[in-house]
């Protein structure tokens, strides 16, 4: 009981508390529900909720992780597990179902007793009912999209139809592509697309290809939603379209008319969205054709293994990339299109040197950087209070934030000081001197004088343009493109300078001080008559409150004081000290109200016809303010054009900033890379670091080179000790190149890089045991996707191929992948191994194999470590070196990791031993000396394969015998011919020389 009543104490449960009537409603309800494993079942209290049956476990388990929390609803057979939810665990819940987890679904209800109603209802891919609860106290991170998939599956493959509708944004798309078994194109659109929902037919072709899918959608965190079939139709496809979208209707018939099963999904895809049902969607639409062609194509494995995005298990930001990049200073704007971008990295070599450009202006003008990233801070998150405005949600408090935003009123004065002084923060925070005579001087400016305390948000524009007209450096040019001619043409009086006009004319700034969003009296005649004759009223009850403490002979408001109160509207009070004086009056000119102990409440006829005739002005204002803030805000909705391109230009400019402050403000600056077509040029990256590495506090960061150069070392193979380093190198090339095609600079002394369509990257594989697939079937499938998605233009990085079988196995799979890349693909490779035979790819001749195609472009690196060999001391050098691993380190990694002298010893002796029967590969004498003297081997994998063939022929032959029927010398002659037989055979077959 103690630890029961701790548990409440500490989570502040809301206590259940039902009377039977309600209870026995509520019970016969709750049987009515539709069942739905995925749905959680919320229901509004009013001032708490409750979840039950198995809601009320699953949240028990997940968020206050104790069953403790449960109780009973009712009694017998007929109970109800129950749990309470505050208001503030209900947010956790809804934020976590509906932004992080991607297997369940929301609802909320409302009512009492048996009669209640669904109320609000969001999936992960829709969760615009559930806005304001979700963002109420958080910025949006990303904007969440639904896809519908229509399959046609014929010999060549699958042609997938694809169509997806961003809900916050309100952006249609289509896209149509063949697709292979492993459906490796439709993984790389759910990543691109930051999808969160998948609508599919229900059995959508055959259950190993739906499997094959079901998959893909768990490894990229997407919800299956499956649909009938006859939701997926065209029928009057175009004419809804004709509703939603903006603009005229042939562009929109051309479009879907190029497509053969995408709009099939678009039409599945409006009907579960309801997009037809809401009328403010009306005309706000934009639809477009999605190439996935048009950026780099990212898999999940590449995601993970590159740490593209934020994790909850990150010790810090940094160790994300986009944690380490995200130093964007608007309200969500910028954050969401950095996110964006990490997953749609450019392929045009203009565009990505256009945002190099930027970066680089930005790089170069401190002070611009400085002043620019001050100013974006004061920008409201202007795309989600659009949304809002559009979506008939919004209140006069969101018209001002597109207007105006807080600040920080000392900051400013600061900064126009710092402008008018001509000098940067840099500047002021490097001279101490500089920088307390500032300090003092904006003090004494700031405080003798009223200053307000909003700056404003729209008219901080001219301010962002003066910054960038003052920049003259070698990409003025660009700036002027990119920026200050939209921002001339959007701040014209035809665009925002006339929604500013609309904002001060329509609402009351004077009142913003106070915490209050009015229109102003002014902006309508008939609104200024009903303020005006308010205020008359205020008078007059004014006056009634001075004659009347005139003719009772008390001291205004001190002893006779007004009140206003819901009850009894304006009433007059006294204390009951003073009541005696004025007893006779107040029982014969007076109604008394009620006695308590802050005093006695009286009114009159007067008072009361005064009060009342206030109270209906006071209604007919705020019902006539409500319908003058709709009307501000429908009009508002129609800048949502102008809006929208200026913050597509801020959160750009944000992003580009943020990227220019990460390059200057590293220990070690980070480099432009020059950036070349696919199909020219290579890979050199000089001095590279890997950006969230370097970033950690404890590390002091070794950098390295790497060299992809076509036809030498194309595809390299490196080897080395475990923990040397190896992941860390091949990872960081990976991250390099998609921060360039991004088209942010990169932790490099010096970078050249051959635009990349695709990183596919296969760096360890977990158990996906809830759906039986092994860690060595997992790393196989993954490959696979790799064989089957790479082109030569893209990047291909593995780690440790095929540990997860027997050595053999695993070899000879790694020995033929690496032939394939090689040969088939001739992809930019880097691969980390442990199988130090493999170095023998590098000296493969084709006069040694002439049945198969030249290997060339194969090199050798290797992480260096340093063996003590009197205490067999291993050190870590973290330096890529060319030339295969002389060795293996297992033995000392083993050691590092405080095994018992014992064991090591043992292990070095059986290593030893092992030594003399490995195979290895037959490698020219100069491959030879470079791999060391200790390893001995003589024999190619084809020779070995070939022995072990013909030893198992003689095993057979053997087995065959009839010894039981022979005598001695005749089983000793058959024995003797059978290994005649096989010593003839040795002669061309090295491997088996060694048994002789």
């Amino acid at each position: 009981m103690g630890e029961n009543n701790n548990f409440e104490e500490q989570n502040k449960l809301p206590e259940l508390k039902l009377d039977a009537k309600q209870t026995q409603g509520f019970l016969s309800f709750f049987k009515t529900l539709p069942h739905d494993p995925r749905a959680v079942r919320v229901f509004d209290r009013r001032g708490y909720y409750t979840a039950h049956a198995d809601n009320a476990t699953f949240i028990a388990k997940t968020y206050y992780r104790t069953t403790i929390a449960l109780r009973q609803l009712g009694s017998g057979s007929n109970s109800l597990s129950s749990v309470s939810i505050s208001k503030n665990m209900f947010e956790t819940i809804a934020r976590d179902l509906l932004l992080e987890k991607t297997d369940h679904t929301l609802e909320l209800y409302e009512g009492s007793g048996s009669n209640w109603k669904l109320v609000k209802s969001g999936t992960p891919g829709n969760i615009g009912s559930f806005e304001d609860v979700l963002f109420a106290n958080n910025e949006m991170q990303d904007s969440p999209v639904v896809v519908a998939l229509l399959l046609n599956f014929h010999e060549k493959g699958c042609t997938v139809g694809l169509s997806y509708v961003d809900l916050t944004k309100r952006v249609l798309g289509l896209a149509e592509f063949i697709d292979d078994s492993h459906f490796t194109n439709v993984e790389s659109a759910l990543v691109a697309l930051s999808c969160k929902e998948c609508l599919l037919p229900v059995e959508s072709g055959k259950s190993n290809d739906c499997r094959t899918l079901h998959d893909v959608l768990t490894k990229c965190g997407v919800m299956l939603t499956q649909r009938k079939k006859n939701e997926f139709k065209t029928r009057d496809l175009v004419q809804d379209l004709g509703r939603l979208v903006k603009g005229p209707l042939e562009p929109v018939r051309d479009l879907v008319s190029g497509f053969e099963f995408a709009p099939g999904a678009l039409g599945a895809l409006m009907s579960y969205a309801e997009l037809l049902a809401d009328e403010s969607n009306y005309g706000n639409y934009r639809i477009r054709k999605y190439n996935l062609d048009s950026y780099m194509r990212l898999d999940s494995a590449a995601i993970r293994a590159l740490n593209v995005l934020e994790s909850k298990t990150d010790a810090n930001k940094n160790f994300s990339l986009f944690g380490l990049m995200n130093r964007t200073c608007t309200a969500g704007m910028g954050k969401r299109l950095l996110h964006m971008w990490l997953k749609q990295p450019l392929l045009d070599v203009d565009a990505i040197n256009s945002r190099l450009d930027l970066v680089q202006a930005f790089v170069e003008d401190t002070v611009l950087r400085q002043d620019l990233r001050q100013h974006l801070k004061r920008i409201s998150d202007i795309e989600r209070l659009m949304h809002m405005v559009e979506k008939g949600r919004a209140g006069l408090h969101h018209i001002v934030k597109l207007y105006q935003v807080k600040s920080n009123f000392l900051f400013s004065v600061l900064n126009s000081l710092m402008h008018v002084l001509d000098i940067g923060w840099q500047d002021l925070f490097s001279d101490e001197k500089l920088a307390s005579v500032c300090i003092l001087l904006f003090l004494a400016l700031s405080f003798p004088l009223c200053y307000p305390v909003v700056s404003k948000s729209i008219i901080r524009l001219p301010y962002i343009k003066g910054a960038l007209e003052q920049y003259d450096g070698q990409f003025s040019s660009l700036v002027k493109e990119k920026y200050l001619d939209f921002l001339e043409e959007l701040t014209d009086d035809n665009h925002l300078n006339k929604f500013i006009a609309l904002v001060e004319t329509a609402v009351d700034l004077d009142q913003l001080d106070n915490g209050e969003y009015m229109i102003s009296p002014s902006y309508e005649a008939a609104l200024g008559a009903l303020k005006a004759e308010q205020e008359s009223l205020e008078h007059q009850i004014h006056n009634f409150h001075k004659q009347t403490a005139s003719d009772l002979d008390l001291p205004l408001d001190k002893g006779l004081k007004l009140d206003k109160g819901t009850q009894y509207g304006h009433v007059f009070r006294i204390t009951k000290k003073e009541e005696p004086k004025i007893r006779k009056k107040l029982t014969t000119q007076f109604i008394v109200l009620e006695t308590r102990k802050d005093g006695v409440k009286f009114t009159n006829t007067k008072l009361k016809k005064l009060g009342d005739q206030y109270q209906k002005i006071v209604e007919n204002y705020k019902s006539h303010q409500k319908e003058l803030v709709s009307r501000v805000v429908q009009i508002t909705a129609t800048f949502s054009e102008v809006f929208e391109k200026l913050s597509g230009l801020l959160s750009e400019m944000d992003v580009l900033l943020g990227f220019a402050d990460l390059a200057s403000s590293c220990p070690t600056p980070y480099t432009r890379p020059d950036i070349t077509p696919s199909e020219v040029g290579d890979i050199i990256l000089e001095g590279s670091r890997h950006p969230c590495v370097e970033a950690q506090d404890w590390v002091n960061f070794i950098p390295n080179d790497c060299k992809l150069v076509r036809g030498e070392s194309w595809f390299q193979i490196i080897t080395g000790p475990n923990m040397g380093g190896k992941s860390t190198f091949i990872r960081q090339i990976g991250v390099n190149i998609l921060m360039a095609q991004v088209g942010s600079f990169i932790p490099c002394d010096k970078a050249t890089i051959s635009v990349r369509d695709c990183i596919f990257a296969r760096v360890g594989a977990g158990d996906c045991q809830m759906r039986g697939v092994s860690t060595f079937m997992q790393e196989m499938l993954e490959t696979a996707s790799i064989l089957k998605g790479a082109t030569d233009r893209s990047l291909i990085i593995i780690d440790e191929l095929g540990r997860g079988t027997s050595t053999y196995d695993g070899f000879g799979l790694a020995w033929a992948i690496c032939e394939h890349l090689v040969q088939e693909l001739k992809a930019p490779t880097l691969f980390a191994t442990h199988f130090h035979e493999l170095t023998a790819l590098a000296h493969a001749k084709a006069d040694q194999e002439p049945h198969t195609k030249q290997i060339v472009g194969v090199a050798n690196y290797h992480v260096s470590a340093h063996i003590d060999s009197l205490n067999h001391k291993l050190t870590m050098l973290y330096k890529v070196e060319p030339g295969a691993c002389d060795q293996s380190f297992g033995i000392h990694v083993a050691e590092f990791a405080n095994f018992p002298e014992s064991v090591v010893a043992l292990a070095r002796e059986k290593a030893a031993e092992l030594e003399d029967f490995s195979p290895t590969a037959i490698i020219s004498d100069d491959a030879r000396k470079e791999v060391g003297s200790k390893r001995k081997r003589e024999c190619n994998m084809d020779d070995m394969s070939k022995g072990a063939a013909r030893a198992h022929q003689f095993l057979k032959d053997f087995s065959d015998l009839p010894l039981d029927k022979m005598d001695l010398k005749q089983a000793l002659l058959q024995i003797s011919k059978l290994k005649d037989d096989l010593e003839k055979d040795a002669v061309n077959c090295q491997w088996l020389q060694q048994f002789f």
